[in-house]
């Protein structure tokens, strides 16, 4: 098994088991809506459940579940077939990938369980508050991260290779 497989899986099982066992662990262990502060004016474990996508979006919509699933797959298959031709030195894209990925099937493990996402880290400072996030939410936007600052470190290396 190449590589990149290896990271895939390796990341994707482990990014999974830690987003689904705290779910379960905030599911089973808090009410909804119960809040415990963590660090005083800026973080809380605060149990919700979030129908929609980032921020509340499409909560509403009688459609909002089968998009959000119809999303998560095709997501999912266009990160394969990127991670299936990324090159053997494409090393941080892949493990950039890899989260993402794993963030994705994360979340659509919740909307098919359950019609939603459970969220529970609540960043903030004094009474202005982060949306509720979640691991999976995590394992994106670092890969998000990731990914960009891959780009640029590539694009700078080709501009100075250039001039």
């Amino acid at each position: 098994m190449s590589y990149r497989y290896k990271v895939l899986l390796l990341t994707t099982a482990s990014s999974l088991v830690l987003d689904q066992a705290s779910k379960v662990f905030i599911d089973q262990t808090f009410k909804l809506y119960q809040s415990v502060v963590v660090i005083e004016n800026f973080f809380n474990i605060t149990y919700i459940r979030n129908q929609g996508a980032a921020f509340g979006i499409f909560s509403d919509s009688s459609l909002r579940v089968p998009f959000f699933i119809t999303i998560a797959v095709v997501a999912s298959v266009a990160i394969l077939w990127t991670v299936h031709r990324l090159k053997d030195e494409q090393k941080l894209f892949g493990f950039g990938l890899s989260l993402i990925f794993s963030g994705a099937i994360g979340n659509l493990i919740d909307r098919v369980r359950l019609g939603e996402v459970i969220d529970f880290l609540d960043v903030h400072w004094y009474q202005h508050h982060w949306p509720a996030f979640n691991v999976a939410d995590s394992a994106i936007s670092v890969g998000v991260a990731l990914l960009i600052w891959d780009m640029w470190r590539d694009h700078r290396k080709h501009r100075t290779a250039n001039r």
